[in-house]
């Protein structure tokens, strides 16, 4: 009964143990979705977006009039200057007061806040196109770092099942020597070759732990152990030629591609802030307004005291300016910034440029390396077929005694070779066709 219960108990532990794997395990879509939430250099890019729009608001209230006000109390002995009646005390203590309130508005200043408003849009736009662009390329290096965990995944796979094909070699060579049929050597020959698979099974499973790291870095896991990842079914996977031209995908990449925009955004804020320099040659017109009073101890009528706030009262003072400035000359200075901007336009225009000649370059690389993949993943496919059923021929001639162990062994290790390259071609046939999906505005699948 005791034996019982122990059973059960650890099938409902190992239950537990592996529901709780099973719940670790990460498929590509939540990789991504984890760091777009979680990675550092993605919120500091979003730090960047914050402090543009900060600009682009202020620089919309900087349309609205100003208001100030201001206040002062002072208290003076000795030679004093009032400044209510500009009068010089001397040997009394002169209190004074003062309050006022002014505004002002620029009327017109050469288009200068419009501009400054379309250029700090501009570079909000951009700020915003460089996150996406972050994005993508995480997401790009998250699928790589994704499927070089499967690859590696099969490729253990593939060195598990040969060492137990071998595994049955040892075991019916072990009973051959044992009834006589077969010289020890040859054991010990089968053994080696066990050995040596053993080793390629160790190198494997380090290879794998070292590409579950690299990903769980990557996202900036707060714990890096028993990081596992789920392992798409590829056996139904598609193979067929390439569709799109490289001309095709870069007509597609280039309008929906965040690098080109941001380019695109930084271009046009260049232009807004040339366009705001020239506003200096322009004339500048302005309204202000102002409102004040004040008050003086000294202040006295018909030898009587003015009471402060009669003072306040009768002192109230107004006005309205209309201000108009013309720039005349002002050692060249607009000039040299304006000939700046023109420049950083135009360096902006090549920059613009370049990301699209980089982008068609990137294109064209993706697109041979796809198609060059897909050449080699038939060839490799194909000669996995053939060393498969050389392989079959040759195990059946060894097992009746016409072939020798080391003709054994090489055609073993040439079908291993050939599994190896067809299972490089396929993943990198994958990650080649994803990045391709990626520049035709898809989103990375598996």
């Amino acid at each position: 009964m005791l034996k019982k219960k122990l059973i059960v108990c650890l099938c409902c532990l190992t239950g537990v143990v592996f529901c709780a794997s099973a719940q670790e395990a990460w498929t590509l879509e939540e990789c991504i979705r984890y760091a777009y939430e979680n990675h550092i250099q993605l919120k500091q890019q979003q730090l960047l977006v914050n402090e543009a729009e900060n600009n682009l608001l202020q620089s919309k209230l900087s349309i609205l009039p100003s208001l100030n006000a201001s206040g002062s109390y002072s208290v003076s002995r000795g030679t004093v200057l009032d400044q209510n009646t500009f009068k010089i005390v001397t040997g009394e203590t002169v209190k004074s007061a003062s309050a006022s309130i002014s505004s002002s508005v620029n009327l017109f200043k050469g288009f200068q806040t419009k501009n400054t408003i379309d250029r700090n849009l501009y570079s909000l736009l951009a700020s915003i196109e460089n996150v996406e662009k972050l994005k993508n390329e995480l997401s790009i290096k998250i699928a790589l770092y994704y499927l070089q965990i499967v690859h590696d995944q099969e490729k253990l796979a593939v060195c598990e099942n040969q060492l137990n094909l071998t595994m049955l070699q040892v075991n019916r060579t072990a009973a051959l020597v044992d009834a006589g049929f077969e010289p020890e050597g040859k054991l010990f020959e089968i053994q080696s070759q066990a050995a040596t698979e053993e080793l390629q099974i160790v190198r494997a499973r380090n290879n794998l732990d070292i590409s579950r790291l690299n990903l769980a870095q990557l996202l900036d896991l707060e714990t890096r152990t028993n990081f596992q990842v789920v392992i798409p079914d590829f056996s139904n996977l598609e193979i067929s030629d390439l569709l799109s031209s490289v001309e095709e995908v870069f007509a597609t990449a280039e309008t929906i591609l965040p690098q080109v925009k941001a380019a695109e955004y930084n271009l046009k804020s260049a232009e807004k802030q040339l366009a705001f320099y020239r506003g200096y040659r322009s004339p500048t017109l302005s309204l202000s307004g102002g409102y004040s009073t004040r008050y003086s101890s000294t202040v006295k009528i018909e030898e009587l005291n003015y009471p402060f706030w009669d003072q306040l009262k009768d002192g109230i003072n107004s006005g309205i300016t209309i201000g108009l400035s013309i720039p005349i000359f002002n050692g060249w200075q607009v000039n040299t910034v304006v000939k700046n901007a023109k420049l950083n336009v135009q360096n902006y225009q090549y920059q613009l440029q370049l990301t699209k000649n980089v982008l068609y370059k990137e294109i064209q690389q993706a697109y041979a390396d796809a198609a060059a993949a897909l050449k080699q993943y038939f060839a490799a496919t194909k000669a996995v077929t053939s060393m498969e059923e050389t392989f079959r021929y040759t195990q059946q001639k060894y097992e009746v005694g016409l072939m020798n162990f080391v003709d054994y062994s090489a055609a073993k290790t040439r079908l291993e070779a050939a599994q190896s390259d067809m299972l490089q071609a396929k993943f990198e046939y994958i990650f080649k066709t994803k990045v391709l999906d990626f520049y035709n505005g898809r989103e990375i699948k598996l």
